[in-house]
């Protein structure tokens, strides 16, 4: 089995569970937390390269750059199925936990543990702007940090209790999108929605921009940031993430994310996971295309179905890698990148923009998701190469280490 502890330099705020239950130290990381949060990394290159690549309708609408055929139309499924929000869901949980595990971390050593989350937040903000702004518009640091600030307070309720508070609050965002799709009208007529079902010269605009220069860029990417920060932030992000960092909390406490629970429990709760998720899911898809992706009668069936049926999947996720986490030692790789999340979802940005944008490779819109598949697997060599050595010299990500850095308002040390 996998042990759940390695001991590192203090400075890392990395996940402890308190030492109430193992007696570990109180520098000790849970190394099934850093593996569960690499694979969520990597999952999320796959995630988000269609929104690199293709446009933004890619992720809501399979159809609304053209017809999906063969290997293209089952890689697209897939995705869906199995990956698309999945993780990213997983990553606000584990954002949940990393709150309390401040709180652990800190308690008793004098440091207001307040002012510095707040710090934290405030600093991951700043990094959200300027990622969405300057990189690309799919940033979801911005809204880490807001919904993270608006939840530090529940981090002392019992873990039960954040569970139910987490998953009522989750809810609240289906409700809202078929809210939503019923004020959208019966029979659309042209319809030209940018994120939903885009005419051909809102795409020819698009492709235009992202293949132009940074500058010529910003013409999408600017209004398409302020969007996702503000409308789609206040309708979905704030109540997803937030809640799921509340529950997120709660599965942290129960021990859940620490690869500790019985093999029965988490057999148990994956094949719920999948057993229930799936089907939603892929009832979801088939309701889209029996309505033609239509927005309206997407969002009043077609979305609970997959909102609700992601966030199982997800479950069935967290519970398949914990029980890999016991059966083996061979996942240090897949540790490091969790270690330097933030580092690495900010380089996955980089490299996939200077790949599809104008002002490096310029492939946006040329490359279909078979293509994509390919380009997700030379990401993820290069971010686990990168990863596995930078984390053998240096006691964190160097993102992490400027983040914590401007949190303590000191520097801390980085070098082993």
């Amino acid at each position: 089995m996998l042990r759940c502890r390695y001991t590192v330099p203090a400075l890392d705020s990395g996940d402890t569970l308190a030492a109430r239950t193992t007696g570990a130290p109180a520098t000790a990381r849970i190394a099934s937390v850093d593996i569960l949060r690499g694979v969520a990394v990597l999952a999320m290159v796959v995630a988000n390269l269609p929104l690199f690549g293709v446009g933004l309708a890619a992720q809501t609408n399979p159809t609304a750059y053209g017809a999906l055929r063969g290997l293209e139309w089952w890689v697209w499924l897939v995705t869906f199925s199995l990956v698309s929000g999945r993780f990213t869901a997983i990553f606000a949980m584990l954002f949940g936990a990393s709150i309390v595990i401040l709180d652990e971390r800190r308690a008793g050593d004098g440091t207001s543990v307040a002012r510095l989350h707040y710090r934290r937040m405030a600093a991951l903000a700043v990094l959200g702007l300027i990622h969405a702004y300057l990189v690309w518009w799919g940033d979801f640091l911005f809204a880490l940090s807001v919904c993270g600030t608006l939840v530090f307070s529940y981090r002392g309720l019992p873990p039960r209790r954040l569970v139910a508070l987490g998953t009522a609050v989750v809810l609240v965002a289906p409700l809202i999108s078929v809210v939503f799709g019923l004020t959208l009208p019966t029979e659309p007529s042209a319809p030209d929605d940018p994120y939903w079902s885009p005419s051909h010269e809102t795409i020819a605009a698009e492709v235009a921009a992202y293949r132009g220069r940074w500058a010529t860029q910003m013409s999408h990417r600017a209004p398409t940031a302020f969007y996702m920060e503000t409308a789609h932030l206040g309708s979905r992000l704030i109540w997803q993430l937030g809640g799921l960092m509340i529950a997120g909390m709660g599965f942290y406490k129960l021990g859940i994310f620490s690869a500790v629970r019985s093999r029965r429990f988490y057999v148990t709760l994956g094949a719920a996971g999948f057993g229930l998720g799936l089907p939603l899911v892929l009832a979801a898809a088939a309701w889209g295309y029996l309505r033609q992706w239509r927005a309206r009668e997407f969002l009043l069936v077609g979305e609970p179905l997959s909102y609700v049926g992601g966030l199982l999947v997800g479950l069935g996720w967290i519970s398949l890698v914990m029980l890999l986490c016991r059966r083996t030692e061979r996942l240090a790789p897949v540790a490091a990148i969790g270690r330097m999340a933030l580092t690495n979802y900010l380089l996955q940005s980089l490299i996939c923009t200077t790949i599809f944008y104008g002002h490096g490779l310029g492939q946006f819109g040329r490359i279909g998701r078979v293509g994509q598949l390919a380009i997700a697997a030379c990401v993820w060599a290069m971010l686990l190469t990168l990863s596995s050595w930078w984390i053998q010299h240096f006691t964190a990500g160097p993102i992490e280490w400027v983040w914590r850095s401007a949190a303590t308002g000191r520097w801390l040390p980085l070098r082993r």
